[in-house]
């Protein structure tokens, strides 16, 4: 009997019940693309920076594990005296620039000789290194989401390169350019973003990065092997915090319009709990009956939420082939956990409110 009057109830309200459940799918959307988004090329970024093969990465002090926000930069000199540390192999300076015309691409000023050194070079798909400074080496990511091959021209932060060659990707970047034409576009000659450091033997990392911070002290050094672990939210405070603003908004959302529709409808239903009640209906029976409708709003929300954030995040990576928009299942269970938090906290009070109301003048009202 109940199921028949939930549903009987949601019908007949067709256009607030529609608002409700989009409210709700709004809601779990938010959470889920936002984090998804966030995570995937927090993720993605990590796993490409372990992609590039060496063992630790060399940073200004104070420096962000997300290279895309660092603008601090080292003297280039400081390339010898790295190498001088007891176990280095070979050291190489990295320049990076952010293009975010498109997404958000790093983009490496190299020298390919040292960075080859490093990585043991890359995998070519077409083409070479760049010969001028007005060439570019792109990855076959970028390649196939600009539609471009070797010979054709792209325009980079309002320079226009020609690509030189087309490379595998999982390099660090999707864009390469010479170190002195990074050097210049950014005017920061003789200078480097960070160092690539590859040990004579990388099991040997601890040990090596002990030796560093004694000659710097004050410089970030990281491992890579475990980069993209570090790049989650769980070891970045700030993006934690970014999350749980985005997962609190979401939720204020859910609950104020649960909260309106459920109010509304209460008012609207004075004279139906009246007659609940005069039949014999407990006030626990009334908020049940409340809880449960707002419980199908928000069952019938979740799994459009669902649903729509796995179209958006397609949509968002035809639009935008190099950003990941990763929805994992941990994230689904906490969305759907915190609709149904919203579902609840906003029909508390029109619960207790129905509950609370007296037959006979429930009976009376117009």
């Amino acid at each position: 009997m109940n199921k028949k009057m939930i549903m009987a109830g949601l019908a007949a309200r067709p256009v607030r019940t529609t608002v409700s459940i989009l409210a709700v799918a709004l809601e779990v959307t938010l959470i889920l693309v936002v984090v998804g988004l966030t995570s995937g090329i927090s993720y993605e970024t990590g796993k490409r920076t372990e992609g590039v093969g060496a063992d630790i990465m060399f940073q200004p002090p104070n420096s962000s594990l997300i290279l895309a926000i660092n603008n601090s930069t080292m003297p280039i000199a400081l390339e010898n005296k790295i190498k001088e540390v007891e176990g280095v192999k070979a050291v190489a300076p990295v320049q990076t620039l952010v293009n975010s015309s498109s997404g958000l691409e790093i983009i490496y000023g190299i020298d390919p000789q040292k960075f080859d050194a490093v990585t043991g070079g890359f995998i070519w798909h077409k083409g070479g290194y760049f010969k001028a400074t007005d060439e570019i080496v792109v990855d076959d990511v970028y390649a196939l989401a600009k539609k471009v091959t070797v010979g054709d021209q792209v325009e980079v932060l309002n320079h226009k390169f020609k690509v030189s060659g087309i490379i595998e990707h999982g390099k660090g970047a999707r864009l390469f350019i010479s170190q002195q034409t990074a050097q210049e576009m950014t005017g920061m000659v003789n200078r480097a973003s960070m160092f690539y450091v590859k040990l004579n033997d990388p099991d040997q990392v601890n040990t090596v990065i002990g030796r560093m911070e004694k000659v710097f002290p004050t410089y970030g050094l990281r491992p890579l092997r475990e980069y993209a672990k570090l790049m989650m939210s769980t070891s970045m405070p700030a993006l934690d915090a970014f999350i749980e603003t985005v997962v609190f908004v979401a939720v204020c959302i859910g609950v104020l319009v649960i909260f309106l529709s459920m109010y509304t409808t209460i008012t609207e239903r004075t004279r139906e709990i009246g007659i609940l009640r005069s039949l014999g209906g407990s006030k626990r029976f009334i908020i049940g009956l409340i809880f449960q409708e707002s419980a199908v709003v928000c069952l019938i929300g979740i799994v459009l939420g669902v649903g729509s954030s796995f179209l958006l995040a397609r949509l968002v990576q035809f639009i935008f082939p190099t950003l990941i928009v990763m929805i994992t299942p941990d994230w689904i269970l906490k969305a759907s956990f915190f609709a149904l938090v919203s579902g609840v906290i906003g029909s508390l009070y029109p619960s207790m409110k129905a509950a609370a109301q007296d037959p006979v003048e429930a009976l009376a009202y117009e």
